[in-house]
């Protein structure tokens, strides 16, 4: 869990909304002694940090992201197992008696069950306890894919504490079942690192992103901030930074 906080505080300070507010705050420092600059500073953050937050440009950056959508055809893409990434959890969550997956793991598993249906191949879930929660990720992808969506789940990866770590515990557990090739379950934004990082892991990858980014059309609110168009601004450049990672990483 130590390394989980360090990383997320790290990736805090180089992310938005914080590295902006710190560029401001930097140009406030700089008010008296460096003026010109302190506006330049205040003025950088607070233009950027509009821009991310407005619809038009956090749902570019993320298409950039994702590439163009593509339809899986399982008959000219096969594969011998189904892994599926978790998202994360919610918890405490009373009504459902503790922890349990949050929105974005059920996204995935939601079209884990479709796949799985489609090719009856077995589903390996992936989610250890990167929080200190009670129940390990893999276990609450397990319990809903088999209670709610009635669908078997064949192997349980529950140590991981991110994607790197998915990869490599997820390939030890499949090595002794034989199976490299397998379809790729997690949302669209994240499937470039992924992908990168299962391969590198020595998986032979098919894509099978979910829940890609669209927007109805264009009116003038999509030039207003949200909340919601910011927090995608986030992921695009939280996943851009993974990628450089785990670029500088191979040629360490």
């Amino acid at each position: 869990m130590m390394s989980w906080l360090i990383t997320n505080l790290v990736s805090a300070v180089l992310l938005p909304p914080l590295n902006l507010l710190i560029v401001a705050g930097l140009g406030l420092w700089l008010w008296h002694q460096r003026p010109v600059i302190a506006r330049a500073l205040i003025s950088t953050a607070f233009v950027t940090l509009w821009a991310l937050s407005t619809p038009y440009v956090s749902d570019a950056l993320m298409h950039q992201l994702e590439g163009a959508p593509i339809a899986l055809n399982t008959h000219q893409q096969p594969a011998d197992a189904i892994v599926v990434l978790g998202g994360g959890s919610n918890f405490y969550a009373t009504e459902y008696g503790g922890d349990t997956v949050n929105k974005e793991t059920l996204e995935r598993l939601r079209f884990a069950a479709t796949l799985q249906r489609e090719t009856s191949k077995p589903i390996l879930v992936a989610g250890g306890k990167p929080r200190g929660n009670s129940r390990a990720e893999g276990t609450q992808m397990r319990q809903v894919l088999e209670q709610e969506f009635h669908v078997p789940v064949q192997w349980v990866e529950s140590d991981s504490d991110n994607t790197l770590e998915n990869a490599h515990f997820s390939r030890a557990l499949l090595k002794e079942a034989g199976i490299t090739r397998i379809y790729l379950v997690t949302h669209a934004w994240h499937m470039p690192r992924a992908a990168r990082a299962f391969q590198h892991a020595g998986f032979d990858v098919v894509r099978a992103p979910t829940a890609y980014t669209t927007r109805y059309n264009t009116t003038a609110l999509t030039f207003v901030p949200s909340a919601v168009a910011l927090f995608d601004s986030y992921w695009y450049m939280h996943e851009m930074i993974g990628l450089l990672w785990y670029q500088l990483k191979s040629k360490l």
